[in-house]
């Protein structure tokens, strides 16, 4: 997302302009986006792209309009314009502009496929292919002799998933909205996740040939969800749409290409190949064939090559229309064979040296172990370390009027080690997703008076994801301040250690009894802490204060034998009552 300008009275501050400048220049001589020379020369009457080159008076009058005092540069300046103006990436002498990679998010049913359908049918790379049938989750098309590379992926979740495993592999993100439909649950779910990917937002208001279109409404959704479209005096880029009928495809490629350019997308194809799996699947004939995007360098067949814990030698690539290729440069999606394995979505693929190099490196990528998200137990251990400057929250609530009190409060506690994020919120449940953005962002959930999905529990016990639950905002808030202080109290988990079931009761002494028991589960231990179930009702909490196996003390008994046992302070067994022993451990 482009920057705003500050307000012209926040500058007060003179500037040195050449007798002519480029725009992407004057752009880094203000420190504003190139989006805000660019809105500036247009309110003049000036129509200029990001290269291009503009003279003194006219920089001047767009410096000024951004509160700046335009002087002509002096000699001395002028003597070091060459370094002061070299574009970024310059200093690096094999670094090419390069495609931009696309992902089409949206709704459900507000026309992302029907999109995608109609972009490949008008806009085929390769002549001879005729009428394409699409080979890979991945291809090109070309506008105006440039390329743009689309991912087709289904969603957002799939999106995030190769965030989550450590992979960026989309540029610019196209928001499908449909005119008679507006912003629903999905588009704001789906603006969030790339807005936490850092990926800049184009807007296709899809269906517009539909009577009961309103295009006018959904703009003014955008702006409440954030999303201020130039035509409103914005940075997204906006553009109306029918995908049945092919209205506006070109101009919205168009429009990506100008956001491409704004974005200066470079690469080295001299490098060594690294590119991102996006699919993987198992052939009957040919065996595991991945669909990787070159992101860096040139990938060769008879490469050798590493992804993820699998690795083997390009025997053969495919493009998107099926067509054997030799090579695939940078943003190019390929399908490759000769993979000795499957690798997962997301692994990074890696051109090496030989086999030796690449059993290394698939060694190292074994021992590795991947970087688990904050919690709040270990947040102040990880701010102080410098690890954490940006605490990102997943926040799920039970009605929507909660999320504004909550995020507003979770926001101020910000200091000046770090700042509180809320990269998505919303109403309901904590679902698989929330905690796949959560990965993804290396983050946590936060969830007031709602449940957690069973799948989303999973995921967050495997992936390490801290999910916190609340039904008092003072509570929720308290604990997040006291862990960004570190003083939140720890927390402790439960872990169950043996059960067993109370099959007879003997007595013990003149006033005491003990209970005769089969393990059923897990082991039984002298002095373990002790509950004893009746039912669904907790009738004692306890200690192991005796454990016999015949006449013998012994200090645990393992499961599938049989047993007594003395709960101090408590004789009260029935048979058929459970012991449950367990300890407390802390969570981190």
């Amino acid at each position: 997302m482009a920057k705003k300008s500050e307000p012209a009275e926040a500058k007060a501050k003179s500037v040195e302009i050449p007798q002519s400048i480029a725009v992407r220049h004057l752009a880094e001589l203000l420190q504003v986006s190139a989006i805000d020379i660019i809105k500036q020369l247009m309110r003049n009457g000036i129509f200029a792209n990001i290269n291009q080159v503009i003279d003194y008076e006219t920089a001047a009058a767009a410096a000024a309009n951004l509160g700046y005092e335009a002087k002509p540069e002096s000699r001395a300046a002028r003597a070091g314009e060459s370094r002061r103006y070299r574009p970024r990436g310059e200093e690096l002498s094999g670094l090419q502009l390069r495609p931009a990679v696309v992902t089409i998010m949206g709704h459900v049913n507000h026309g992302k496929t029907r999109l995608l359908d109609a972009i490949r049918q008008t806009n085929v790379m390769d002549s001879e292919a005729g009428g394409i049938t699409q080979h890979i989750g991945a291809y090109q098309v070309e506008i105006n002799g440039q390329k743009i590379t689309f991912l087709d992926t289904p969603g957002h979740e799939a999106f995030t998933a190769i965030r989550a495993r450590g992979a960026q592999v989309t540029d610019i993100t196209i928001l499908v909205v449909a005119a008679d439909d507006g912003v629903m649950p999905q588009t704001l779910e789906a603006i969030d996740h790339a807005r936490a990917a850092g990926v800049p937002i184009v807007v296709a208001i899809n269906k517009i040939d539909k009577p009961e279109a309103n295009p006018e409404t959904v703009k003014q959704q955008l702006s409440d969800a954030g999303l201020l479209i130039e035509e409103w005096g914005g940075d997204v880029v906006c553009v109306p749409i029918s995908a049945k009928e092919k209205k506006g495809i070109s101009e919205l490629l168009e429009n990506m290409l100008v956001v491409a350019e704004m974005e200066e997308l470079k690469a080295d194809p001299s490098q060594a190949a690294v590119g991102v799996v996006v699919e993987a699947e198992m052939d009957k004939s040919k065996g595991p064939l991945a669909t990787v995007l070159i992101q860096n360098g040139t990938l060769k067949v008879g490469d050798t090559v590493v992804a993820g814990s699998t690795w083997g030698r390009v025997r053969a690539m495919f493009n998107d229309t099926g067509k054997r290729v030799r090579k695939a440069e940078p943003s190019m999606p390929v399908e490759i064979l000769g993979l000795d394995s499957l690798p997962q979505v997301g692994d990074t693929l890696t051109a090496v040296a030989g086999e030796s190099q690449a059993r290394a490196l698939i060694q190292k990528h074994q021992q590795e172990i991947q970087p688990r998200a904050v919690s709040l137990d270990n947040l102040y251990d990880q701010i102080s370390a410098g690890q954490v400057k940006e605490l990102n929250v997943v926040l799920k609530v039970d009605v929507q009027g909660s999320i504004e009190p909550i995020r507003s409060s979770l926001e101020r506690l910000a200091t000046e080690q770090v700042q509180v994020r809320i990269i998505h919120s919303g109403s309901g449940n904590i679902t698989e997703s929330d905690v796949m953005l959560a990965i993804a962002s290396k983050g946590l959930v936060i969830g007031f008076g709602t449940g957690v999905e069973a799948g989303a529990k999973r995921l967050a016990d495997v992936e390490g994801i801290d999910i916190r639950s609340y039904d008092v905002i003072y509570n929720l808030v308290d604990d997040v301040e006291k862990a960004l202080k570190g003083m939140l109290e720890p927390t402790y988990v439960e872990v169950v250690e043996g059960r067993a079931e109370i099959r007879e009761v003997f007595p013990s002494g003149k006033k005491t009894k003990v209970a005769g028991v089969y393990v059923n589960e897990g082991k039984l231990s002298r002095g373990a802490q002790v509950r004893v179930r009746r039912g669904e009702k907790v009738v004692s909490e306890s200690v192991v204060n005796s454990l016999r196996r015949f006449k013998d003390d012994v200090k645990e008994v393992a499961s599938g034998y049989e047993c007594g046992v003395g709960v101090e302070g408590f004789d009260d067994f029935k048979v058929g009552d459970v012991l449950e022993l367990f300890r407390k451990e802390r969570s981190n």
